[in-house]
């Protein structure tokens, strides 16, 4: 069982009696929404405050209630805390274009007077890592002055203070990530040499689930961390570890927040506003020096190697979870060029209609590869195949076992099937030379008296080099790819073709 999960599964807590419901902010953002997986698989009841109820209704669980409110406005608090017994405070306006410390402290303080009104037993709120005696970052100190205020009410609260999170999506760590896999060589702040105590995602969940077994008199201030101290300059070197590449930093003297952030911008996710608060914070250490977590709660967190190892694993698990149809659907009707992201991935799908059912519309896919080929542009196969003997692969020669059947595990020329349900689905894993991992996709659903065929390749790049093979490639794929799916569908509209 994961670290996030294993303390209040099958349980009731002793804080939270007659089942009575626990409420959560921030349920639609990253840290929020585990935490709302979390507290559903342990049974107990939750009602979610929310801006757009309509953003939570397709990712929260039936028995969850979703109610409409703000907190900035205090009157929409009212309804939403009327019989909860424990209130999560998860939220906070880094991303704001205004002054996100007042938008904080009047936040907190219509939250903190909406639930003692209500007869609230406790908040507990997540917190930033950092010294009172220190100069913090504008964010770190509102983010510690909003602990303050939720206390200044008189009820108890419960307030984590963490360092940077690690996980796949995590704002940090998509940072290190693009860094990482897009520098090969980069220059390097100051800042990358300041101390953290990262800490999994699958741990600070645990410690927010815990909270709930305390009682209000144990309620105080817990500085939680990973198992490990280090710079960002080690986080990034593990990262690299990880994926097998190399990374060269060469330090300068001095490089501002303000351009650091600008410099993020061009090669991260990270919009620059919310660049610069974060490495204003950085700059700070963000190490525990209260280790009473510890002694309280029953998580031991894990080291920041297994943190980076769990978080691509959790990565690959949603990965081959995931609908691509519903990926590209998510990236808008005009998705970026050369496919949409998923994580480190490059998604690349398309689809098309078939006057033919399901079993008829998958036979061909059955059969792609060996002595079938690839149903378009079959000298370039070959061409690929003939590269891949060059450079040590496994290339074409390989063909397939049996010529109208697959299984789990066997090979199809330089793929292998990953995935396979008869009729619905066929995921080919390369394994041809390449700077990364890719995968061929293919799924059938039944639409009205036909079908609709979803052809996805996915490439998972490897650093710099997987990027500049990606992107030179793009074109040849788009031909390859579209000729393989337009002859896929005239195949399996062809009267008489037999299928099983």
């Amino acid at each position: 069982m994961d670290a996030g999960e294993h303390s209040l599964t099958g349980r009731i807590s002793r804080g939270s009696p007659n089942g009575a419901p626990i409420l959560l902010t921030g349920a639609t953002g990253y840290v929020g929404g585990r935490l709302l997986k979390a507290l559903e698989r342990s049974g107990r009841r939750v009602r979610c405050l929310a801006r757009r109820p309509e953003s939570l209704r397709a990712v929260a669980a039936d028995t969850t209630e979703i109610v409409l409110g703000d907190v900035l406005d205090p009157d929409s608090l009212i309804p939403a805390m009327e019989g909860i017994h424990t209130a999560y405070y998860m939220v906070h306006s880094m991303g704001s274009s205004g002054s996100f410390e007042e938008q904080d402290r009047t936040a907190a303080r219509n939250f903190a007077h909406a639930a003692r009104a209500a007869g609230v037993r406790g908040i507990i709120y997540l917190g930033g890592l950092g010294r009172d005696d220190e100069s913090l970052s504008p964010h770190l100190r509102s983010r510690q002055e909003v602990g303050r205020i939720l206390r200044e009410t008189g009820l108890p609260v419960l307030e984590f203070r963490a360092s940077i999170v690690i996980g796949s999506g995590s704002l940090s760590f998509e940072m290190i990530r693009a860094l990482v896999e897009k520098l090969p060589v980069m220059i390097t702040p100051r800042w990358v040499g300041s101390l953290a105590q990262p800490i999994a995602v699958e741990d600070l969940v645990a410690y927010l689930t815990e909270a709930l077994e305390l009682q209000t008199s144990e309620y105080r201030v817990f500085e939680i961390g990973g198992a490990d101290s280090v710079s960002y300059a080690d986080i990034m070197r593990e990262y690299a570890r990880s994926r097998d590449l190399r990374i060269r930093m060469i330090p300068v003297p001095v490089l501002t927040p303000y351009l650091s952030s600008l410099w993020l911008g061009l090669v991260t996710p990270l919009y620059a506003r919310i660049g610069r608060k974060l490495i204003e914070s950085i700059v700070h250490a963000t190490v525990v020096h209260d280790d009473a977590a510890l002694r309280v709660f029953g998580v031991r967190p894990m080291g920041i190697e297994r943190a980076i190892r769990r978080a691509l694993e959790n990565e690959d698990e949603a990965f081959a979870a995931t609908r691509w149809s519903d990926a590209l659907s998510s990236a808008g009707a005009q998705p970026s060029w050369a496919g949409v992201r998923f994580g480190s991935r490059l998604v690349d799908s398309r689809s098309a209609r078939v006057s033919a059912p399901p079993a008829r519309a998958f036979a061909p896919i059955r059969r792609i590869g060996g002595e079938t080929g690839w149903y378009a542009w079959n000298g370039l196969w070959k061409l690929r195949g003939f590269l891949d003997l060059l450079v040590g692969g496994v290339g074409l020669r390989r063909g397939r076992p049996r010529p109208d059947s697959l299984h789990i595990g066997d090979p199809v020329d330089f793929w292998r099937v990953e995935a396979y349900d008869e009729g619905r689905l066929l995921r080919l894993a390369a394994e041809m030379r390449l700077p990364g991992r890719a995968w061929l996709q293919f799924e059938v659903v039944e639409e009205g008296e036909g079908s609709t065929i979803r052809q996805t390749a996915l490439f998972d790049p490897v650093g710099l080099l997987g990027r500049l093979y990606w992107y030179s490639l793009y074109p040849v794929h788009q031909l390859v790819f579209s000729g393989m799916l337009r002859n896929i569908v005239r195949t399996a509209e062809r009267s008489g073709f037999v299928c099983r």
